[in-house]
């Protein structure tokens, strides 16, 4: 490829046109770096391999990170938390500048020779001629950030020209990509804490106090047994580790196939599985929730095989099951908000679910749900439930759900095979803050 002595300052000035429109017009991060790697390229800078990663709040994963070949387009990698620095990213180009406060890094791949970073020997099979890395926060303070690279395979590398020209465009990218992560993590955090139902809602502008509606559901609310004893024989930390492993277990198949967890309270849950009000539809929400309950309990024997391995004592617990009317919405103080489900039907779940201490069962019903179900069901008696005038007849199933040949895993996800691409670490920190948490997940991304 022959260098290009420069690079038209009109049609950079039309790239930074254009991602100021996309962060105005809400685009996505994929989008705003896969359009701005194609219209470089297209200003005639000689851009053979870009990549760019973003740091993010989400539960499970740090950042993004995108990889832009001239050839191969655009590729995408997702970065797990991890405790441990993968041994590839301490030898990185983006290690040196994060341990030596340094915002850019600049060389030349030679065609032989020793390498100064082990990532050079693969630029080389690119043949990549000239290589320069940065990092990026946004704003002072900020943990969140863009780091990243160019490469080209130009005969002589970057001009100073085109050096200055992507330093200038950098900042432009950045403005665009902060609007974007800034979406992205207020779409992470309201789906983390509120649920996806529930964050898309807040997000549409639902949310002033009393803002709601009334939708009919069939309910699950699930309990940690013992919680207290935990706590107090445990310790805090193993306490924290025993409820999210009992979290991952029970609460897991309630938040899919039409469910979603509404809230978390203490060592319990609330689902909901929202329907019609006719016959057909509260039947298949109140089958769905069912099928949950049958996995849930599953997961529960998968999990209490697992701790007996370990020498820890079975984590037992409860499930309401119920199915009516509950007010969705929010509400709370007219500055601190919380969305979710209430009403008397709610009430009436979390009467059920303490029933199966009185009854020794793990899953109890009120007959209004068993009958939209297809199960045997056995009666367990008459109960007038505390707060509520009618009484209520309350059921369990009267056989829990068959085993499996072999028990399934519980933490399947955490269990998942890692390749060794998870090995590579390519977020952005801040230097004081940096921790190397990172794991990432699918293609093996290069800084």
């Amino acid at each position: 490829m022959t260098i290009h002595s420069s690079v038209s300052d009109i049609l950079l000035d039309k790239v930074a046109e254009w991602l100021t429109q996309a962060a105005l017009t809400g685009e996505n991060l994929e989008t705003i770096v896969r359009g701005f790697c194609e219209r470089m390229a297209a200003t005639g800078m000689p851009l053979n391999r870009v990549h760019l990663t973003f740091s993010m709040l989400h539960p499970l994963y740090d950042a993004l990170g995108f990889t832009w070949r001239r050839a191969g387009g655009l590729t995408i990698e997702g970065y797990r938390h991890v405790n441990e620095k993968p041994e590839r990213f301490m030898e990185s180009p983006y290690y040196y500048l994060l341990s030596n406060n340094l915002q850019h890094l600049r060389r030349r791949i030679e065609a032989d020779g020793t390498v100064e970073f082990p990532i050079f020997e693969d630029l080389r099979r690119e043949k990549v001629t000239d290589y320069m890395a940065f990092v990026q926060t946004f704003g002072a303070g900020s943990v969140q950030g863009m780091m990243g690279s160019w490469s080209t395979d130009g005969i002589g590398g970057f001009s100073e020209d085109m050096i200055g020209a992507l330093m200038r465009m950098q900042n432009h990218l950045a403005m665009a990509a902060k609007m974007a992560v800034l979406g992205r993590l207020a779409n992470n955090m309201l789906t983390t804490y509120l649920g996806g139902d529930a964050g898309k809602r807040v997000l549409n502008g639902q949310i002033r106090r009393g803002d709601g509606e009334t939708i009919r559901a069939a309910l699950v609310m699930g309990d940690m047994r013992q919680s207290t004893v935990y706590a107090e024989k445990e310790g805090r930390q193993a306490y924290i580790d025993t409820l999210n492993e009992f979290f991952d277990a029970i609460a897991a198949p309630f938040n899919r196939n039409g469910g979603e967890i509404m809230s978390f309270l203490g060592d319990g849950f609330l689902a909901v599985y929202p329907c019609g009000r006719h016959k057909d539809p509260s039947k298949v929400a109140c089958e769905a929730a069912l099928s949950a309950v049958f996995e849930a309990q599953r997961r529960m024997r998968a999990l209490n095989v697992d701790r007996q391995s370990r020498n820890l004592s079975e984590v037992r617990y409860g499930i309401g099951l119920h199915v009516g009317n509950v007010m969705f919405g929010n509400v709370g103080l007219k500055d601190r908000l919380t969305f979710s489900a209430f009403g008397a039907a709610v009430n009436e779940v979390e009467r059920l679910q303490s029933l199966t201490k009185k009854y020794s069962t793990e899953v109890v019903a009120s007959q209004a749900f068993s009958s939209y179900t297809d199960c045997e069901w056995g009666k367990l008696g008459e109960e007038k439930l505390r707060g509520v005038r009618q009484r209520f007849t309350v059921v369990s199933p009267k056989a829990a759900a068959a085993a499996n040949g072999a028990l399934e895993i519980f933490q399947e996800e955490a269990a998942d095979s890692l390749s060794e691409a998870e090995q590579v670490i390519l977020l952005h920190r801040d230097a004081k803050k940096f921790e190397g948490r990172l794991q990432v997940e699918n293609v093996t991304p290069q800084p």
